[in-house]
C-alpha cells in the first residue's frame, strides 16, 4: 500500500510557507533542499520541513493540500506549531 504526503515547508521561523503533496516525501524534500525544482521554493529558499501528514488515498492527499492552501496563514501555523513550536526541520528525523 502506497503512502501519500501533504507537507509544509518554511524558509525560516515566521518565514515563507509552501504546501505540497507527494508520494515520496524524503525524495521530494531533498529535491527542494537541493534546489532541483525550479520555482517558488528555490526562489524563496523554502527548504525546512515543518509539517507533514500521510494517507494511503491519493485523492485525499490532493484534497487536503487544496484545503490547506486555502487556509489563512495563522491557521496553518497553528496546525504545525502544536507539534513543532520552534519550526524545527523535521527532515533529519524522517531520513
Amino acid at each position: 500500500m502506497k503512502n501519500y504526503f501533504v507537507y509544509i515547508l518554511a524558509s525560516k521561523k515566521d518565514g515563507v510557507l509552501y504546501i505540497g503533496v507527494t508520494g515520496d516525501l524524503i525524495r521530494r524534500v531533498w529535491e527542494h533542499k537541493n534546489n532541483i525544482i525550479e520555482g517558488f521554493t528555490k526562489k524563496y529558499f523554502v527548504h525546512r520541513l515543518v509539517y507533514f501528514e500521510s494517507t494511503t488515498d491519493v485523492e485525499s492527499a490532493i484534497n487536503r493540500e487544496t484545503q490547506l492552501k486555502r487556509w489563512k496563514r495563522d491557521w496553518k501555523i497553528k496546525l504545525f506549531e502544536k507539534d513543532n513550536p520552534n519550526w524545527e526541520d523535521l527532515y533529519p528525523k524522517i531520513i
